[in-house]
């Protein structure tokens, strides 16, 4: 049994979509990050860094209890554990690495420097680093979705196969509304969504938590 500490965020999502894939056997535990759940002394005990997503696999390795802590270590864990989702071959297994670290490094920290943006800094700081702030992270936010863009024109998936550098990706670009930009723009990524759109298991993970 695996043990998911998460809340409704894509960084949570992206661990229960592969749990969903996978059909691994998991018990949720919300975190409340905006009452600061995680930054409470029972929660650093299971996560140093006091963030979600983080799983306790009950069964680990050597058969005893294993923490797992940062989305791409907790993805590549999982799917190991599986042994799915990682690449069929050799190559796909880079090109796997080589994307996921691309949505981890490069993708995520944009759009959560958008959020930061569009949320915090108003109240912060003046209108005109405001929107500095702001048209430098969305720019650099839809340079990275055009990266992916470029790949998905070409291929069906982002390592040719269904891997979890596709679940890493998809939860952010779930969000393409609410941080401004249009899946028009980006067709290769917008073929790309509608289809994952309709996998049972992505649908099921997108809804965990579940919402009221």
């Amino acid at each position: 049994m695996i043990d998911l500490y998460t809340c409704d965020t894509p960084n949570g999502r992206k661990v229960s979509i592969l749990l969903e894939e996978t059909g691994l056997d998991y018990t949720t535990h919300i975190v409340d990050i905006r009452s600061g759940e995680h930054k409470e002394p029972a929660f650093r005990k299971i996560n140093p860094n006091m963030k979600i997503p983080t799983i306790v696999d009950q069964d680990g390795p050597t058969g005893t209890p294993i923490r797992v802590f940062e989305s791409g270590a907790i993805l590549q864990y999982l799917a190991e554990k599986s042994g799915r989702f990682m690449g069929n071959d050799a190559v796909t297994k880079v090109e796997c690495q080589q994307w996921l670290s691309l949505v981890v490094t490069g993708l995520a920290p944009t759009f959560v420097q958008v959020y930061y943006w569009l949320q915090h800094a108003p109240n912060a700081t003046t209108p005109e680093i405001t929107e500095f702030g702001l048209q430098r992270y969305q720019e650099e936010m839809k340079r990275v979705v055009g990266v992916l863009d470029f790949r998905l024109r070409e291929y069906e998936y982002l390592a040719k196969t269904y891997t979890i550098a596709d679940m890493a990706a998809f939860p952010w670009i779930d969000r393409h509304e609410f941080f401004g930009f249009s899946l028009d723009d980006f067709v290769g990524v917008q073929n790309w969504y509608n289809r994952l759109s309709k996998r049972g298991a992505v649908q099921r993970g997108m809804n965990v938590p579940a919402q009221n």
